[in-house]
């Protein structure tokens, strides 16, 4: 089939276009949680990762690494690469969670630091001194339920010792990340125009005049307050373009050709070009170079696709294992569900019977009863109380014949009493002196 000149160009600027889409290479040493199998190959440590803790260590599980546990609090957890960024174009996302009470706070900082092991450890954006590079920090600053802010630093600004540091955010953004129940994906993306902050595929913010030296380390803290949030960091992954991997991927052959024996080497045909080097259209006259240029980017096509097939395989597995291991821990909060669902159609049951027994009865007649009854009892006292309290105010008054002989006997006992000291007093012999 002949193909026009103007048409093989435009098929070969689409395939470079394609390939340079799907052209992102992840640096293992800068990364974890990537690869098929568990974070930590012995759960006490990451492979290329520094792990470090105050009050507590970072727990290391098979799919995730618990900077801040849910309780106690004022605790703080970081994790810092070993390796430095040797590329000045790159690509870093975490994938976090952060879920705790209603109440409960703390921070979480992605560092990119010159020697930031050393200087930064385990401090915030707010515990921090002298520092040279960029964080970003995720806290609920404002009280808008969550805010990403980006800070720099030259390392001639103490951010401990600085009267608001707040005021030192070159952008930011709101994204409330507390209790999702899922794993937020946070990217930062340096280019050779711009830096950029994504959340969830959403853009933060960006900035064209910001371009972070290579060399530096790559690091992610958390503190939690006295009531904590639980951070959790599933995955980190650095990744860079093909234009600053191209040396290193031409120095190493393919893995299929490195796990094949020296025989079968010999068979293949030449090596197939990982990346081919950008040239002008003008620059190819012949049909012939412009199909085997053509030939050549399509094999990269193919190749990059199949890598994409693979790592949606892999990703399919851990998904399926992951959702097996959900199943498995969900069969006792089944049960338990189960249970309450019949003790809610218990209690149904009852409150349908007692409903049917008060509809099916008229309780009419045995209001009216009630109702007369006390009527009665009403009139009674109403008619008996008067005459039964003048029988008892009539019975219990004093009688006036008892109360006058009391006096007179009470008078005749005085006068008698005085009668007799009279006469003692008279007969008695008198005294003269």
């Amino acid at each position: 089939m002949y193909m026009s000149p103007w048409s093989l160009r435009a098929l070969a600027w689409s395939t470079i276009a394609i390939s340079a889409a799907q052209a992102q290479y992840i640096i293992d040493d800068l990364s974890f949680g990537h690869k098929e199998g568990s974070i930590s190959p012995n759960l006490r440590e990451i492979p290329g990762w520094d792990v470090s803790g105050e009050g507590h260590r970072p727990d290391l599980l098979s799919d995730r690494v618990i900077l801040t546990p849910p309780y106690p609090g004022n605790k703080r957890g970081a994790l810092w690469s070993e390796n430095p960024v040797q590329h000045s174009e790159w690509q870093a996302e975490l994938h976090f969670r952060a879920s705790g009470p209603e109440r409960g706070s703390g921070n979480l900082q992605i560092w990119y630091a010159k020697d930031g092991r050393r200087e930064i450890g385990l401090s915030s954006l707010y515990t921090t001194g002298r520092f040279d590079g960029l964080v970003l920090v995720l806290d609920q600053y404002g009280g808008r339920g969550g805010t990403i802010r980006g800070f720099l630093n030259d390392g001639s600004a103490s951010y401990m010792d600085h009267h608001n540091v707040d005021s030192l955010s070159f952008g930011q953004c709101n994204y409330p990340y507390r209790n999702l129940g899922r794993f937020s994906v946070l990217q930062l993306k340096q280019t050779a125009d711009y830096f950029q902050v994504t959340v969830d595929g959403n853009p933060c913010f960006r900035s064209d005049k910001i371009k972070l030296p290579s060399g530096y380390y790559f690091g992610v803290s958390a503190a939690s307050a006295e009531t904590p949030d639980s951070f959790e960091a599933n995955k980190f992954v650095v990744s860079t373009t093909n234009a600053n991997t191209r040396e290193e991927v031409n120095r190493q052959p393919p893995p299929q050709q490195m796990e094949q024996p020296p025989q079968q080497q010999q068979q293949q045909q030449p090596d197939i070009p990982q990346m081919l080097q950008d040239t002008l259209a003008a620059s190819i006259r012949t049909q012939q170079d412009q199909f085997a240029d053509l030939h050549n980017r399509l094999q990269i096509v193919n190749h990059q696709v199949n890598n994409i097939f693979r790592e949606l395989e892999k990703l399919t597995k851990r998904q399926e294992e992951r959702h097996v291991e959900l199943m498995n821990r969900a069969i006792p909060i089944h049960e338990h569900v189960n249970g309450v669902e019949r003790n809610v159609e218990k209690i149904e049951g009852i409150v349908k019977a007692i409903q049917k027994d008060i509809e099916g009865k008229d309780y009419r007649e045995h209001l009216t009863n009630l109702q007369n009854t006390l009527r009665d009892t009403q009139t009674h006292i109403s008619e008996g109380l008067p005459a039964a309290m003048t029988h008892i105010v009539t019975g219990a008054k004093p009688k006036m014949g008892m109360f006058l002989f009391i006096a007179v006997a009470v008078q005749v006992m005085v006068l008698g009493a005085y009668i007799v000291y009279k006469k003692r007093r008279n007969s008695a012999p008198k005294k003269y002196l």
